[in-house]
C-alpha cells in the first residue's frame, strides 16, 4: 500500500485546524514506508488536561480519538482525492496501559486496502515505546460529489 504523492506532513497538520485535532494537540509527525512498499503515518498527542480522565490517566475517549484520526488519514491517502473518500464504520480499542503524562505516539499501518472497504492498525505507545493501546479501524471507501 502506498500513500498519493506529494503528501507532506504540513499540508496534513494544516488541514486539522479548527476540528477536533486542534484543541486535543494531536499532531501529525511522520510519514514513512517500511522498506517493503508499504506507509506509515504516525502523530503524537499530549497527555495533560485536555486528554485526562478523572483518574489521572489517559482518557480511552483520547486514544480512540488519536487512533480513528490516524487510520482515517492514512486511509484518505490511498484513495483518488478528487473522486473518493473515507468514513469511519467501526473502530475498536483494548486499552492495555494506563499514560499519566508526556506524550503518546500512535501508528496506523494498513491491513487491508481494497476497492470499498479498508481496515487499519493503529497502535499507541507512550513516551518509552510501550504499548498503551491498540485499535483497529474498518473505513468504507465512498463517492465524492
Amino acid at each position: 500500500m502506498r500513500f498519493r504523492d506529494g503528501i507532506t506532513l504540513d499540508a496534513l497538520n494544516a488541514m486539522s485546524r479548527g476540528t477536533l485535532m486542534e484543541p486535543l494537540g494531536i499532531r501529525f509527525t511522520e510519514i514513512g514506508n517500511d522498506g517493503f512498499g508499504n506507509n506509515f503515518l504516525r502523530a503524537c498527542m499530549p497527555v495533560d488536561a485536555r486528554t485526562l480522565q478523572p483518574y489521572g490517566l489517559l482518557h480511552g475517549g483520547a486514544s480512540v480519538a488519536l487512533a480513528e484520526t490516524l487510520g482515517s488519514t492514512a486511509g484518505g491517502l490511498c484513495v483518488d482525492a478528487d473522486t473518493q473518500g473515507v468514513v469511519g464504520i467501526e473502530i475498536n480499542a483494548n486499552h492495555l496501559r494506563g499514560v499519566r503524562d508526556g506524550n503518546v505516539i500512535g501508528t496506523a499501518r494498513a491491513l487491508h486496502v481494497g476497492s470499498s472497504t479498508q481496515v487499519w492498525e493503529i497502535r499507541i505507545e507512550d513516551d518509552r515505546g510501550r504499548l498503551a493501546c491498540i485499535s483497529r479501524l474498518t473505513l468504507a471507501v465512498i463517492k465524492r460529489h
